[in-house]
């Protein structure tokens, strides 16, 4: 079975690096080895999972001279369409770790802080 190295980066600069074979989520596999991650639904309808695609196959975004969408369709396969991200979410490279398959070695930022790039908390 194939699987991906999927490297999480908290705000706080701590990393953690797990397998996801190709029949699980992000979340599943952070959930195997006992990282937690933050999460709602496990449907992609509430966004609470909201990582950042930081690196896909060792390409950066804008290395491929383009700024936006640098392939977040390419390096994950969905279960289900992502209702809670929006077509220019994805372009930034925002991805639901619970419905989200990797289809590369990938850095994904994660915690809760990413979800809020996306929406403002009115109780700030």
């Amino acid at each position: 079975m194939t699987s991906h190295d999927v490297t999480l980066e908290w705000p706080d600069g701590r990393t953690r690096t797990v397998e996801v074979r190709e029949d699980e989520t992000v979340l599943e596999a952070a959930e195997r080895a006992d990282i937690a991650l933050p999460y709602g639904c496990r449907t992609g309808a509430c966004g609470t999972c909201t990582g950042r695609l930081l690196e896909a196959d060792g390409t950066k975004p804008g290395d491929d001279g383009e700024t936006g969408g640098f392939g977040t369709d390419a390096a994950f396969a969905y279960r289900r369409p992502p209702r809670a991200l929006k077509d220019r979410h994805r372009d930034d490279g925002y991805v639901l770790l619970c419905i989200a398959a990797p289809r590369a070695d990938c850095r994904i930022a994660v915690g809760s802080s990413v979800h809020s790039e996306l929406v403002d908390n009115p109780w700030k």
